[in-house]
């Protein structure tokens, strides 16, 4: 038996490698794990959390415009990005201490500095050589850089945490998760904001009542919508950024985010000198289900091996990798039955299958759904409308698909998560009774079926 320096080497400190070294670590392991940029990855530093505060601030717009109908008299409210996005870096500095400080708790020894594999055991960091029994790739994702003359006058995601001033005109490329939630962001922080994507609708992969509710919404909001947009070059025109469309629609904007997709971080970690496969295209390490990549002592979770990339799946499959390995208990993820929220404005959420996925899998399903105006929208005087949708298997009655849009979505759509989960029927919603007066109790209240 080789005599290996560590039992465990991750590679990338986000929520997944954090996860899986910490728990590791607890399970009796020797665990070093390397990152080259700041402790907490994509969701703590980049992503999830940051645009959630960015979100908070954003959502003050509604809340100032719908207080004059409770009685309320406000002076006109001014909004300061600069003071925003420094109270952001104050909280993710301090989270990235409080990973480093769990990490520390844990025994993980933290090497900071680039990683490159040597082989399916040996890490060079920093000119030292290090050996484990197993090493896990956990390096994420960073967004896309597509050949288009000129993306380079546009910022991604990174950038548009960091600015201290608000464009007069923002371009959205893209239609996704980030897409429609910094429109929906930099819309209530004042700027005008247009959405150019080459689908029909946004959200891809979303149930198709959530995603023109959804298009409807963000027009309603003030974002202009620009569908069938395939961009074909950028240029600078003075102050102007124009996006030449294939169409030949050219659109000015002050500012342009490229939020046309995220990619794995793979390249020049040495992973195919240490024999770890890589799906064509994508770059991302393949593995099976284990999370096990061609090389039998590599592993990989997370946005790199690109199956479901969100935060909580990458935790989830982090720990199951270390149950399987560490804790002689083997353990997969099931990514077939996962939540899921879009934070744009107003928020989606869905768990399991759409109406069209549930169709073309061979199911007869029966729809029930709930179009309505949130009590609190009636006296704000806001037309903004609640959707949500059951989709059910016809012959078994198990509730196969969730879907909401409109305020709260998130936060109900989590709660009944656990529902859908265990395979609850729609009988199961009907015998549960509503908390009145709420939006969730809709849920419950669903008796005719609309088809």
């Amino acid at each position: 038996m080789p005599s290996y320096d560590f039992d465990l080497i991750t590679i990338g400190a986000g929520s997944g490698g954090v996860a899986a070294s910490r728990y590791a670590a607890s399970r009796g392991a020797r665990v070093a794990i390397c990152e080259a940029g700041r402790v907490g990855g994509t969701c703590v530093l980049r992503g999830c959390v940051p645009k959630k505060i960015f979100l908070f601030g954003a959502q003050f717009a509604d809340a100032f415009a719908d207080a004059a109908g409770y009685g309320w008299q406000l002076p006109r409210p001014g909004f300061e990005l600069s003071r925003l996005t420094a109270a952001k870096n104050v909280e993710t500095d301090r989270l990235e201490v409080i990973y480093r400080k769990l990490l520390a708790d844990a025994g993980v020894r933290l090497l900071e500095g680039h990683a490159q594999l040597l082989d399916a055991h040996t890490v060079l960091v920093n000119g030292e050589r290090l050996t484990a029994q197993r090493l896990l790739i956990a390096t994420g994702s960073s967004p896309n850089h597509p050949a288009i003359p000129g993306i380079e006058l546009a910022v991604t995601s990174n950038e548009m945490l960091e600015l201290t001033t608000l464009p007069p005109r923002l371009l959205v490329l893209g239609s996704g998760y980030i897409a429609a939630e910094f429109a929906g962001i930099y819309c209530g922080f004042g700027s005008a904001v247009a959405m150019a994507y080459r689908a029909d609708l946004p959200l891809r992969g979303f149930d198709a009542d959530l995603r023109r509710r959804l298009a409807t919404a963000m027009t309603d909001r003030g974002v202009a919508l620009h569908p069938g947009f395939q961009p074909q070059r950028l240029e600078r025109a003075g102050g102007d950024i124009i996006c030449h469309g294939a169409d030949g629609r050219q659109l000015r904007a002050d500012l342009v985010l490229n939020a046309l997709g995220r990619s794995p971080n793979t390249a020049h970690m040495g992973l195919e000198q240490a024999g770890v496969a890589l799906q064509a295209g994508s770059g991302a390490v393949r593995v099976d289900a284990y999370s096990r990549s061609s090389a039998p002592s590599v592993f990989a979770v997370g946005d790199v091996t690109d199956r479901l990339n969100l935060t909580p799946v990458a935790i989830a499959e982090g720990r199951a990798f270390v149950d399987s390995e560490f804790g002689g208990t083997p353990r997969a993820i099931d990514h077939h039955t996962v939540a899921s929220a879009v934070f744009s404005q107003p928020p989606v959420a869905s768990i399991g299958l759409s109406e069209e996925r549930a169709l073309a899998q061979g199911h007869r399903v029966t729809v029930f759904e709930e179009d309505f105006r949130p009590m609190k929208n009636v006296l704000a005087h806001r037309a903004e409308r609640s959707y949500m949708k059951l989709v059910v298997d016809a012959a078994s009655d198990k509730v196969l698909g969730l879907h909401m849009i409109g305020a709260d979505a998130p936060e109900i759509v989590q709660s009944l998560a656990v529902a859908v989960t265990m395979g609850a029927s729609k009988r199961d919603f009907d015998a549960t009774m509503a908390v009145h007066p709420t939006a969730a109790e809709e849920f419950m209240l669903m008796r005719k079926p609309r088809r």
